[in-house]
């Protein structure tokens, strides 16, 4: 089957036919003749009746009742009904979060349509030249013949307006189809990796042919749309929404789609063009093993399993981190997280004082840089590698893309890299560790402000890390507040003790440890710290060196200069919290709407018209996991209006409900019955660090 353009096949990227040519093959198309659009339209689409697409008229209210009663028994006798009654459905312009407000955006298979590639070009057809909401007509389930992939088409939901957020589609593609072999698909961690290279390999075959290019002409009243939509990961191999890839093999690709539009008029060739002659193209060239490059997916799948390995052996060898040899650690630049060029880069290499040797299952042997339990400090000059280090450290909680450079950089899942953060909201949290005695006897205790300085802020990040469950601190100097993290003799003796609020991070880091909990710093200014050092890795020219026995002798020259800090005997208390509420207003489904929710960047959520800003949180590496992280604040919402045992739940017990749910749903339990196509599952910590951050939500101590 086959639904060509009026001027031949359509070219690659589906470029709209000729607006001229297509009108001419509608009559009763209404020139505007000068007289404005509003003469134009009425003689165009009449009165109409007012019904929606159930029983009251079908579409008359744009189309006239003559053509209303036509529409409606021309799908009688396509077996799809007459969709909804009276209203129809409500129009989904604008994406919550990832997508999903939970209110029905993907079709109901009780009422939706369910047909063949001819039944869906013929609803095409049949809608073509009408009024943009008549491609609410092509929501539904689509199979495709063998000469076509055998493959389903889903048009989950179709936006309401060419303006809007993009219409949201599937393929469901049957394990026999896509023929991938049972040995990548034999772990969890394996169907990630293969997924993750659909994502890519999909996404290449839509932009290969510009099939992801906008068209737009001639203003409000031209042709627009088209373009085709897969989201795009970066450097790191998350767990997706975008492909979905089943133990049996089956494969679930996602994706959007603008349906093309004349100023607000259907389109419907072009649409077919797109739906019914391009994508099986993407479909057969980006999902399907037998056309796909079998060793680069081979390597893919391999890379993701050796880290993730890695990872997984740190806990029995006492490490936080390991660092293999031959890594690039340097990015592009500050803007590109892709690796510096190999000329002008120098891999890495462990010093043979500190390293280890871990077998993987595809590589076999590899050594490396193993970062143990307990105070690490790297150290070295300015410009010497000591942040590209930390960096990569911060980053390897994430496995990565073969030719990334830090595929072997792996560590502690629980790590949390903590800085300063002028301004920031904090709500209800226990600093006492770190802040007391403040002016006029502010508690400390269970402290709120909605504009913390450097050290309160930093103080804050720390303890709401530990209540989320970190159990290793990755500190940068350059980052972090002077006041937190040091207080040197001349100092202390102008301002005594008990004037001074704030005790020093150095101070409780011997305490943390006692506790089980790890640091990674990165010191440049302060020689303070190597009193509390089980490990002092300096940096010279982007090669580590270990300078651990140095650093300690130096700190034994200066133990009686009254430079040292005393170490706290104990930390002081890490407080449970409950979250209350996640905003104000009351939930859908509890007297009230759910909220307008926009990803705007990796580091902004506008939920309606309040903005959240986790520039700081700098272990979020997507925005595909900002998106989901703005559907779990939905979730969370939702759930806490709901009562039962979500509410009076401390923080961390929900978000252990959150990754129970996403182990057992994925990704798309964050999005209640949407199917969006590009999220990314994020950590419990960044998640935690929304919440926190958020300037509505309601929390209070336990």
């Amino acid at each position: 089957m086959c639904f060509c353009a009026p001027s031949g096949p359509a070219l690659p990227g589906a470029a709209p036919p000729s607006g001229t040519q297509w009108h001419q093959r509608r009559p009763g198309v209404v020139a505007m003749s000068g007289r404005g659009r509003g003469w134009f339209y009425k003689e165009k689409y009449g009165r109409g009746g007012g019904g929606g697409r159930g029983g009251g008229g079908g579409r008359g209210g744009y189309r006239g009742e003559d053509e209303g009663r036509q529409q409606q028994q021309e799908q009688q006798q396509l077996g799809a009904g007459a969709g909804a009654s009276g209203g129809g459905r409500r129009d989904e312009d604008e994406a919550g979060g990832g997508g999903s407000d939970d209110e029905g955006y993907a079709y109901d298979a009780g009422s939706a349509n369910a047909g063949t590639s001819a039944d869906l070009a013929a609803a095409l057809r049949r809608i073509d030249g009408r009024g943009y909401k008549a491609y609410k007509d092509v929501e539904g389930r689509w199979q495709m013949p063998p000469a076509e992939g055998s493959y389903a088409l889903c048009v989950d939901w179709v936006q309401g307006d060419p303006f809007a957020s993009p219409s949201r589609c599937r393929v469901l593609v049957p394990a026999g189809v896509a023929a991938l072999p049972a040995a990548l698909l034999s772990s969890r961690t394996r169907r990630t990796a293969v997924a993750d290279f659909l994502t890519r390999s999909f996404g290449a075959a839509v932009s290969a042919s510009g099939g992801d290019i906008r068209r737009q002409s001639g203003g409000w009243q031209g042709e627009k749309g088209g373009e085709m939509s897969v989201d795009k990961p970066g450097q790191h191999v998350l767990e997706r929404t975008s492909v979905l890839v089943q133990a049996d093999g089956a494969v679930e690709a996602r994706f959007t789609v603008a349906l093309p539009a004349r100023g607000r008029t259907v389109l419907g060739q072009w649409a077919a063009s797109i739906l019914l002659q391009n994508l099986p193209r993407y479909v057969h060239q980006g999902l399907l093993y037998p056309q796909l490059d079998r060793a680069s997916l081979q390597a893919h799948v391999e890379c993701v399993e050796d880290t993730q390995a890695l990872r997984d052996q740190l806990p029995g060898l006492g490490l936080v981190a390991f660092v293999g040899d031959g890594a690039v650690l340097p990015r592009k630049s500050g803007a590109c997280d892709e690796p510096m060029p190999a000329g002008q880069a120098v891999p890495f290499k462990a010093p043979n004082s500190l390293a280890v040797t871990l077998q993987l299952p595809n590589r076999g042997a590899v050594r490396g840089l193993g970062i143990r339990r307990g105070v690490t400090l790297i150290v070295g000059g300015g410009f010497h590698g000591k942040t590209t280090l930390l960096k990569a450290i911060e980053a390897g909680v994430y496995n990565k893309v073969p030719g990334d450079g830090r595929e072997l950089v792996a560590t502690d899942p629980s790590a949390v890299k903590i800085r300063a953060e002028d301004g920031r909201r904090v709500e209800a949290v226990n600093i006492s560790p770190f802040i007391a005695n403040l002016p006029y006897g502010k508690d400390t205790t269970c402290f709120s402000t909605p504009d913390a300085s450097g050290s309160t802020s930093q103080a804050a990040n720390i303890q709401e890390a530990l209540e989320a469950g970190a159990r290793t601190l990755l500190v940068d100097e350059d980052t972090s507040a002077t006041n937190f993290m040091i207080r040197d003799a001349r100092m202390q003796e102008l301002v005594s003790g008990d004037r001074e609020p704030i005790t020093p991070f150095i101070v409780k880091l011997p305490a943390l440890a006692a506790r089980g909990v790890s640091c990674v710093l990165v010191i440049g200014g302060s020689g303070q710290y190597f009193d509390v050092a089980d490990c002092v890795i300096c940096m010279d020219s982007y090669c580590p060196s270990d300078v651990t026995a140095a650093a300690q002798a130096i700190a034994a020259r200066h133990a009686g200069t009254g430079d040292r800090l005393p170490s706290a005997a104990e930390y002081g208390d890490i407080t449970q919290r409950s979250l209350v509420s996640v905003h104000p207003r009351a939930a859908a489904g509890a007297g009230g709407r759910d909220l307008r929710v926009k990803t705007r960047t990796v580091s902004c959520i506008q939920l309606d018209q309040d903005e959240l800003d986790l520039s700081a949180v700098e272990q979020l590496v997507e925005a595909s996991q900002t998106r989901a992280i703005a559907d779990a604040l939905l979730r969370l919402r939702r759930g806490l209006a709901g009562g039962g045992a979500w509410r009076g739940a401390s923080l961390a017990q929900l978000l252990d409900a959150l990754e129970r749910e996403m182990d057992e749903q994925g990704v798309d339990a964050l999005a209640g019955r949407a199917k969006p196509g590009n999220l990314a599952r994020p950590r419990r910590f960044e998640l935690a660090a929304a919440i926190n951050r958020l300037r509505t939500a309601q929390l209070r101590q336990l």
